[in-house]
């Protein structure tokens, strides 16, 4: 991402304290991404109950990449360490709105400290290592599908709507090719110590044309006593799915032949007392006693020229839910295709289509067909196809 150096400064009111601080720097970056595209839809529906459905033509923010700016910045400590903080906020590019809830900086707000041949350690709202580990090499979230390519009700926290609250992270240095990390989100609640704190752990490996990444996230919730400003914050977005504790786990690995590249991972998570699931950009009521997902994804990316790209991904869930006489096993097929035409460093223009099926969901609304955050379908099919443009500053 190409970005706008908006503050490079002496850190002057410590110049000339000491010879070990003296050529300390600070610096500060602006950046940010703005994505809008026109989107066809299928079968929106048209109630609440989900009953009739219609074709819809509209604009729409984040189809690939949420739009958003931020400030991260530095200050150089000396024998290696530096002060980093960071500080991101999302927005709707089509009306101005804030998204995450109306936070300021509901996507990411740290502090921490990095260090040569140490690594890094943060402090506040931050992601978990599914998302720096795994995510990446798949075709959702900050692979080249973008959001448009999220598995169900973002059950495995394929496109970065999970965000923990409190968190120290600690990241280690590169060696060998793998990368560790680890990090905890406090409750932040007298007397709950553990009700909606979460815990996340990952391992990646990168040499040459092969990556691999491995994490999960264990969110410990009690669903029968409400804490929610804790770790996962069900306010402002965050949570996916709710109810009691959940278990998130992810595998996935990606090889690259010269520019072309090809992505297979599986992803598994598990929900206690779920009462909720993330649907058409809002929490839908589904209440059960556990909602297992299973998903197997591939995908290949190919380099028309060093300037096109196209790709394609397909993905299969599996699922149990479990809630006595309404219980269901849905399936969902989910095929994705992209042609992507990068204008220049900064810009690009994409078509990108979208296919889902479900079946096996009983007439159950929550588990009609749904591609991100846009109107469910009033049926188990729905079609995205959406043309749009991305920009990066």
């Amino acid at each position: 991402m190409m970005n706008r150096k908006v503050l490079s400064t002496c850190a002057a009111g410590l110049c000339g304290l000491s010879a070990g601080v003296a050529h300390a720097q600070s610096s500060v970056t602006l950046y940010g991404l703005i994505d809008t595209s026109i989107s066809y839809v299928s079968n929106q529906r048209t109630n609440d109950a989900g009953s009739s459905g219609s074709g819809n033509v509209s604009m729409t923010s984040g189809n690939l990449s949420a739009s958003r700016w931020g400030l991260r910045g530095s200050e150089d400590l000396g024998g290696g360490a530096s002060a980093i903080f960071m500080l991101e906020n999302g927005f709707s590019s089509v009306n101005g709105k804030t998204s995450n809830g109306g936070n300021l900086f509901g996507r990411q707000a740290y502090v921490g400290l990095r260090a040569n041949g140490y690594g890094t350690f943060t402090m506040g709202r931050q992601y978990d290592f599914i998302l720096t580990f795994v995510t990446p090499l798949g075709a959702a979230g900050s692979g080249w599908g973008g959001n448009l390519a999220m598995h169900p009700y973002d059950n495995d926290d394929s496109i970065q709507n999970i965000r923990i609250n409190n968190a120290v992270r600690y990241t280690s240095e590169t060696y060998r090719g793998f990368t560790a990390g680890a990090m905890y989100g406090f409750s932040n609640t007298p007397g709950s110590f553990g009700n909606n704190a979460a815990y996340s752990a990952g391992l990646s490996y990168a040499n040459g044309p092969l990556k691999a990444g491995a994490a999960f996230l264990k969110i410990n919730r009690d669903g029968h006593v409400a804490n929610p400003d804790g770790a996962v914050s069900t306010t402002d977005g965050s949570a996916t799915i709710t109810g009691g504790d959940q278990l998130i786990v992810a595998v996935g690995a990606r090889y690259a032949f010269g520019p072309h590249s090809v992505g297979v991972s599986w992803t598994h998570s598990a929900t206690d007392d779920v009462t909720g699931v993330y649907q058409g950009g809002k929490i839908a009521s589904l209440k059960g006693n556990t909602l297992i997902f299973d998903n197997y994804s591939i995908d290949g990316r190919y380099a028309v020229t060093p300037s096109l790209y196209v790709s394609a991904a397909y993905t299969y869930t599996q699922a149990r839910f479990d809630a006595g006489a309404g219980s269901a096993r849905p399936k969902w097929n989910q095929v994705v295709a992209q042609v992507d035409k990068q204008v220049t460093p900064r810009t690009d223009l994409y078509l990108e289509g979208v296919y889902q099926s479900v079946s096996g969901g009983r007439n159950v609304a929550a588990f009609d067909a749904s591609v991100y955050t846009l109107t469910p379908s009033s049926n188990s099919n729905q079609v995205v196809v959406a043309l749009g443009m991305r920009h990066r500053f």
